[in-house]
């Protein structure tokens, strides 16, 4: 497909994302009486690449989000396997787990109370989970999946504007939002086993969704496995599998493929909990990983007072995971729980876990740490 026949396939498909913004926002039934007048074209200026910009299959919301699903308790829930990935997303006050064999097959949830929503997002083809805030611009917003991808990456649509969003990027790509940035979530995305031994009193998404899925087998057959893509990438870095898990931190925001970057295999902490004092740029972060749990985290270890703490790994203390050099212990979410500086929060990094193909495609001067390979 050439560049004019991919530009004509992707305006016809946001065109499409601007009919269904026309018709929810009353166009049909309301009390005018006369047709919905047509809907915008859409503005032309992109973010990103539109030579990488493919065409998914089941079009916009082909692929269904979730809207407030169906949870159980993850000490009783019984069709979570204690090794399947999950994602576990603190928000009000909340900690909830996502099963990553749901995620697989809607890719996003909007979640959490009408007053301070939040958004889930999974991209399957990337390995990489987000969580959002779902308050834009002093509006309250929901996201669903437009059926684009960029580099392989999932591109949401918000469903006040049908901005398009770069998942990895973090930013609206495409449309009236184009440069803003969403309001980010921590998540931890590790083994169920792991997380429901942090959280024992987390709810669990279940597989009550309203829709009929074979939620325990994955759609893309041996794709995580497998060297191949889908569909072509930016940037290929050969370096390592492309499928090779990776945690990724950026000392920057938005779409800027020139930020310093760095990224950690999970193969490569071992069988016990690890503690990496690093610089990544301008940034001083800890990063906390445990190979045998698929778990890693990563956060700003400067404190808003200019103190740089350094630390050391915490092990089968449930949700707590490292000490700083002060006597202060921390958990999996960044919060001091006692020592003198109880109550204080770490800052969140950009940072996430994803395919490293993924990962080098939107940040190609990322450096690594480790030098184990393989998926």
């Amino acid at each position: 497909m050439d560049s004019l026949q991919r530009a004509r396939l992707i305006r016809t498909l946001l065109l499409s994302l601007f009919a269904l913004s026309a018709a929810a926002c009353g166009g049909g039934g309301g009390g005018g009486g006369g047709a919905p007048p047509p809907p915008p074209p859409p503005p032309a200026e992109w973010l990103i690449d539109e030579n990488f910009i493919f065409d998914g299959g089941p079009g916009a919301d082909g692929i269904p989000s979730l809207e407030n699903p169906n949870f159980e308790s993850a000490s009783t829930i019984s069709t979570v396997n204690p090794d399947d990935l999950a994602v576990a997303v603190k928000h009000a006050g909340e900690v909830k787990i996502y099963p990553q064999d749901i995620m697989d097959w809607h890719e996003i949830v909007n979640d959490g109370p009408d007053d301070d929503p939040m958004t889930l997002s999974y991209c399957p083809l990337t390995g990489s989970a987000t969580a959002w805030k779902g308050t834009i611009a002093h509006a309250n917003q929901s996201f669903g999946v437009s059926g684009l991808l960029y580099n392989s990456n999932l591109l949401l649509y918000d469903r006040e504007t049908r901005s398009l969003w770069s998942q990895m990027y973090e930013a609206a790509v495409f449309g009236p939002r184009i440069r803003e940035l969403p309001d980010r979530l921590q998540l931890i995305e590790a083994k169920f086993g792991t997380l429901r031994g942090m959280f024992p009193d987390a709810m669990t998404m279940n597989r009550a969704t309203g829709f009929i899925r074979d939620y325990p087998q994955y759609p893309y057959g041996n794709y995580r496995e497998a060297a191949g893509l889908l569909y072509p990438v930016t940037n290929a870095d050969n370096r390592m599998h492309p499928k090779t898990r990776v945690i990724g931190v950026r000392d920057g925001e938005g779409v800027d493929d020139t930020v310093t970057a760095k990224v950690y295999q999970l193969g490569g902490f071992g069988d016990s909990t690890v503690a990496i004092n690093d610089q990544v740029g301008n940034l001083s972060i800890v990063v906390v990983g445990n190979t045998a749990l698929d778990f890693a985290v990563i956060y700003d270890r400067e404190l808003e007072d200019g103190t740089i703490l350094t630390f050391s790994p915490i092990e089968g203390d449930g949700a707590n995971i490292m000490r700083d050099d002060e006597g202060n212990v921390w958990d999996a979410f960044g919060m001091a729980v006692s020592g003198p500086r109880a109550g204080t929060q770490l800052s969140m990094t950009n940072s996430y876990t994803a395919f490293w193909f993924a990962w080098v495609a939107h940040f190609p001067d990322s450096d690594f740490h480790f030098s184990v390979f393989g998926p």
